[in-house]
């Protein structure tokens, strides 16, 4: 391409630039994508007095990003001469990157090196086009991307490889010290082995929601390619045909055909599950009994078996050939995992050894998978687990207000049907999620909307044959609010029962026990109360004095959803409902509410809900006059808020 034609392509939702001074960040690439295009970015979190610690940011890295993708470059916060800075950027990026490859040099690697105005947030973008090189081409132009998932996965499948090892350990036991060193080098026989030529690696299309049978292949450690570097590999196209295994596209396991209305997500990508096998009797000339060889040891010895789950989670387009798939991807991956786990182990290698286990996340904001390797001996609230998180967050810029990175956040890789995870209904679960998702708009002119972040479940009269009709939709809302913060992955507590939510009540002393079993309503404060006991929630009332003040409220509330984004429980009068979002023209002052309505006593249909208004947007007077909201009654909003945890 010619230097007149470059450009930068950020495919990423957002550039993390901060007002830190000389903050550097790590820019994410991939083989697969045209050149210099930006899919995410990484903070460089490890540093003294000298730059960077290159190896403790590759350390982390290598575990946390996936085979497929790589370090393009790096982004420096700074005031100071841009084409200098950007010079430092592309030696930092380029020392990384080795450390990352395990190379000593780039051969012909370009590099970008980009400088922010911290006061600006204006990002100029350099490249330099081998390490030998010292000149900086500034490039320009500069082009976002609107669907980074789109760009991504469209094109895109997950390989994965779930490979447990027992590893033993013999040692002497008058010389514990020589520990360290068996348990290295056995480690490095079993790297060997990935590239042995008797071991099979067993391909099979995973998770498949179609019709379509396709058979497994084997490949086997003789068939593979170690030479070719990612870059040079040729992809091959649909009308590629090759009867050759090895040859065979990654296409060939994943559906041919995908519904118009399935979102392109790493949840629904196309997953190729790789499985690895020893075969030693691949050329015996005749059939034998297994053997057992024994080699008694000379002095008395310890045996230690350490345990290794190796999950590695890999990303590759359509069109790599299955033997390059498997060579430089899976076998790499392998490799870095047992590595990583090799050194987490050895500080506790004759004590008591960590139970390590490999997650793999897609946080919002991130349009590609990361895998963090968390330590199961620690609970998550236990502060090495909530430490290791919270660098985490500063890391991926995540906010530190949500639990993102929890392991109730991974991905899922076991269901058999991906089509089931565009369900309305929660897995496990018969009750409705989402449920406002696709229901017309508001119709207020020029409005900005403000939504309910994440996920809930539609609690609403006679749900579970328990007829509460007329006195629980009080109830009803706090159950749905309840069900947002167990499916945000705040709390594990039960959405409890009416009676439960009674028990509570009775417990801290606001009701007497006559109350539990009644059909006594509950408003705004007595949830609050359930909120703090069950879940530790804080909330904050607004009152008005008549649903006509509603809307000067829209204000206030359009920023409770983009700062909190929990939804609200709304109490008038009798009734209650549940609140999910406002549109609110500033300028005119129109305003329309998003309502739940707990009040619903069908069946757990989508379109009778959306189509009997059970949940749509209410204007506080509609096109004929007629009032939402009572005049005469006084409203309580409860807005519970997010707890600030990771």
């Amino acid at each position: 391409m010619e230097k007149n034609t470059r450009s930068i392509r950020i495919e990423c939702p957002k550039l993390l630039i901060t007002r830190n001074e000389s903050d550097l960040q790590w820019l994410i690439g991939s083989p697969f994508f045209p050149p210099l295009t930006i899919i995410s970015t990484f903070r460089c979190i490890h540093s003294n007095s000298s730059g960077p610690d290159f190896p403790k940011e590759s350390e982390e890295i290598r575990t946390l990003l996936l085979k497929g993708f790589d370090v393009i470059g790096a982004l420096i916060v700074g005031k100071s001469d841009p084409e200098k800075t950007a010079a430092r950027a592309v030696e930092a990026a380029r020392k990384l990157k080795k450390l990352l490859t395990g190379t000593t040099k780039l051969e012909n690697e370009e590099t970008i090196g980009a400088v922010a105005d911290p006061d600006t947030g204006d990002i100029r973008f350099f490249l330099s086009e081998t390490e030998s090189s010292t000149n900086f081409e500034l490039v320009n132009p500069v082009s976002y991307g609107d669907n980074p998932e789109k760009f991504v996965w469209e094109s895109g499948c997950l390989l994965l490889c779930q490979l447990p090892i027992k590893l033993p350990v013999c040692y002497p036991a008058n010389k514990p010290s020589d520990a360290e060193s068996i348990f290295s080098r056995a480690i490095e026989a079993v790297i060997a082995k990935f590239k042995d030529p008797n071991v099979v690696y067993l391909v099979k299309a995973s998770n498949r929601a179609s019709l379509d049978v396709v058979q497994p292949v084997i490949l086997r450690g003789s068939e593979l390619d170690f030479d070719a570097a990612v870059a040079n590999i040729e992809l091959l196209d649909e009308s590629a045909q090759n009867s050759e295994k090895k040859l065979l596209r990654c296409a060939h396991f994943c559906l041919k055909s995908k519904s118009t209305s399935q979102l392109l997500s790493a949840e629904n990508a196309d997953i190729i599950q790789i499985s690895v096998l020893l075969n030693r009797s691949e050329k015996s000339p005749k059939c034998s009994a297994p053997a057992v060889e024994y080699f008694p040891a000379m002095d008395e010895t310890r045996l230690l078996i350490v345990d290794f789950k190796l999950e590695v989670l890999c990303y590759a387009v359509q069109g790599i050939p299955l033997m390059h798939a498997i060579s430089k991807l899976i076998i790499p991956g392998l490799i870095d995992q047992l590595i990583s786990m090799k050194k987490m182990n050895l500080p506790y290698l004759l004590t008591q050894n960590p139970e390590l286990h490999p997650y793999h996340f897609c946080p919002p904001g991130i349009a590609h998978p990361v895998t963090v390797i968390y330590e199961l001996n620690y609970g998550e609230t236990e502060m090495k687990q909530v430490d290791a998180r919270r660098s985490l967050h500063l890391r991926l810029g995540l906010p530190f207000d949500r639990p993102l990175l929890r392991i109730a956040n991974s991905l899922d890789l076991s269901i058999k049907s991906r089509s089931s995870n565009l369900s309305t209904r929660k897995a496990g679960s018969s009750l409705l999620k989402d449920v406002h998702i696709g229901i017309p708009g508001s119709g207020v002119s020029g409005g900005s909307v403000s939504l309910v972040q994440g996920s809930y479940e539609y609690y609403h009269y006679l749900q579970d044959g328990f007829d509460d009709s007329g006195w629980g939709c009080a109830y009803r809302s706090l159950q749905t609010i309840i069900s947002w913060f167990r499916l945000q992955h705040y709390s594990s507590v039960d959405v409890p029962s009416h009676r439960e939510i009674q028990q509570s009540l009775v417990d801290i002393g606001d009701k007497d026990p006559a109350f539990i079993g009644s059909r006594e309503w509950i408003g705004a404060i007595e949830l609050s109360f359930v909120l703090d006991k069950l879940l530790g929630v804080s909330c904050k009332v607004i009152n008005v004095r008549s649903g006509s003040e509603l809307p000067e409220k829209c204000r206030e509330l359009a920023l409770h959803f983009e700062t909190q984004g929990t939804p609200i429980m709304i109490g008038g009068g009798v009734l209650a409902y549940t609140l999910l979002g406002v549109d609110y023209n500033e300028a005119t002052g129109e305003c329309a509410f998003l309502i739940l309505d707990p009040h619903y006593t069908g069946s757990d249909d989508v379109k009778k809900i959306v189509n009997g208004g059970w949940c749509g947007w209410k204007k506080s007077v509609d096109s004929k006059g007629k009032s939402f909201f009572l005049q005469d009654k006084f409203y309580n909003l409860l807005l519970p808020q997010r707890p600030n945890m990771v």
